[in-house]
């Protein structure tokens, strides 16, 4: 089956042909400055005179943010579907971009189904001691008020690749030994006990906790805007601080929400949202650029360590997302400190190597991957179950 992966970002619309192999039979992105993308112009775009590569898909995938309590997988859009979705948008200020995209998509291709792939998914079976906030019960049932966790498309196609890469054999120039598993990966077989701390790092970037395919903890909480240090968000808090800041004069919930999310975390720090720049700056001298990136790292070694051990220890440590499969200098960074861990890197293989492939050091007890992001792999799969399951 050929899937359409709809894919909504803060400025672009990923949009990706894939085969019943998987292969990509096209890909084209598409500008929305605005997180919106006007019907005519999409429907122009996915014609056979401009993207003719495009033509031929079975199925649409659309990435969405927040699934809520509800939606623990992909499902099949109907109006009631949307409707359930469209009340979610005041958690997570993504929901709006992925259901235009939604909605674009469907008056375009209106004959496909179109089917939701939710990035909380992933989560939503997380442990109640990782789920749960110390918040009145009365608070947690009325509004549902929990740790959902995002990036679970990523994380998910985490927990499928590691463990391939890891039994590929050397000779096939993918990795350079087996990985070294625990004694209780050992005992349950097929490593499904694999201890993985999956980073993803990207504009966004969570840290995820899986073992058994499943994911047992993670970084991000009620919104993707709890945990590490990103572009634009300033990831964790103290509450107070945010209670004493709307005390503030001339200061407003609406321009603290905004503030949070699109001006602070590495922006704010370093006067740059984009990692490249401030590691170039930083390697001139710049002071504010290298602070940016020592919360960073510092943030991110804490959130590896914090999975770790809500998996009583690590056996595959892995970066994925375009921060963590593209920079060697941020993975040589953060793997610096976790030593502790079992974690030691190969700096040839970490700064030479391309695609998917193990940069662990010979010896080291815990291996580390890096990973490209294949989320569009994930939705593809999820919405082939999905619809071969209803044949």
């Amino acid at each position: 089956m050929r899937v359409l992966v709809v894919n909504s970002g803060s400025s672009t619309l990923k949009l990706t042909l894939l085969s019943g192999e998987d292969d990509v039979l096209g890909h084209r992105e598409l500008d929305t400055p605005k997180g919106t993308v006007e019907t005519r112009a999409l429907e122009a775009a996915l014609g056979a005179a401009l993207l003719g590569d495009l033509a031929g898909a079975q199925a649409v995938a659309h990435r969405i943010v927040h699934g809520g309590e509800r939606f623990h997988e992909a499902v099949l859009i109907d109006a009631k579907v949307r409707g359930a979705l469209a009340d979610l948008v005041e958690l997570s200020p993504h929901q709006p971009r992925g259901l235009g995209a939604l909605e674009s998509v469907g008056d375009a291709l209106p004959e496909l189904p179109q089917i939701a792939c939710f990035d909380t998914a992933f989560h939503a079976e997380m442990p109640s001691a990782a789920a749960t906030y110390a918040l009145p019960q009365r608070w947690r049932k009325r509004w549902g008020v929990r740790r959902y966790g995002f990036h679970g498309l990523s994380h998910a196609w985490i927990a499928r690749r590691a463990p391939q890469l890891l039994s590929t054999d050397a000779g096939a120039g993918q990795t350079r030994r087996k990985v070294k598993t625990s004694t209780r990966a050992n005992e349950q077989g097929e490593n499904d006990g694999l201890r993985i701390v999956s980073a993803h790092l990207g504009a966004g970037a969570s840290v995820c906790a899986i073992r058994g395919g499943r994911s047992l903890d993670t970084t991000m909480g009620f919104t993707p805007l709890d945990g590490l240090v990103m572009a634009t968000r300033s990831g964790s808090l103290d509450p107070a601080l945010v209670l004493w800041l709307l005390k503030r004069p001339g200061l407003d919930a609406r321009e603290l929400e905004q503030t949070l999310e699109h001006s602070s975390g590495l922006l704010a720090l370093g006067g740059s949202a984009d990692m490249r720049v401030l590691l170039e700056r930083a390697g001139e001298g710049d002071a504010e650029a290298q602070l940016a990136i020592d919360v960073y790292i510092h943030r991110l070694r804490g959130g590896i360590a914090a999975m770790a051990a809500a998996l009583g220890g690590l056996d595959v440590l892995t970066f994925t997302g375009g921060v963590g499969q593209s920079s060697s200098t941020i993975r040589h960074m953060a793997t610096a400190g976790l030593g502790f861990l079992g974690v030691e890197i190969d700096e040839e293989s970490n700064t030479s190597g391309e695609g998917d492939r193990d940069i662990s050091a010979e010896g080291a007890t815990a291996s580390t991957l890096a990973i490209a992001a294949r989320e569009d792999l994930e939705m593809a799969r999820h919405v082939r179950a999905l619809l071969q399951e209803g044949d």
